[in-house]
């Protein structure tokens, strides 16, 4: 794995972050920060949250939302999580604006669910 998908490069750009955990997940893997699911990395692709008034941004980029064929031949796709811009790699300040946008459309979605869904905050 190069870019976006090497966790050794992940666990780079994102250190600043802090509060990050890399966690293996269907084949690829999900980051966390604070208990939250920020973003994926799936067939060595980046995927990041996005809030609903954030897509525009992504798109523009050319990035488009997550996708998986199931056993039964249809496509899914989660609308929450899309692709980051390649460009990111080349520019780490960049990478952390968007990595921090991720994170706060987690908690943004965070903060709509019910209360019993919610995750425990961490301080």
């Amino acid at each position: 794995m190069t870019g976006h998908g090497d966790r050794a490069f992940l666990e780079e750009m994102l250190a600043p972050l802090g509060g990050v955990a890399l966690r293996r997940m269907f084949g690829g893997l999900g980051l966390f920060r604070d208990g939250l699911m920020f973003g994926l990395v799936a067939r060595d692709v980046l995927y990041f949250k996005a809030a609903p008034d954030e897509t525009a941004a992504f798109a523009a980029e050319g990035g488009a939302p997550f996708s998986y064929a199931t056993r039964d031949g249809r496509t899914t796709t989660i609308a929450s999580y899309w692709r980051a811009p390649e460009r990111l790699n080349d520019d780490p300040e960049e990478f952390l604006l968007w990595a921090r946008r991720a994170c706060a459309a987690a908690e943004g979605a965070d903060r709509v669910k019910p209360a019993g869904r919610r995750k425990a905050r961490v301080v």
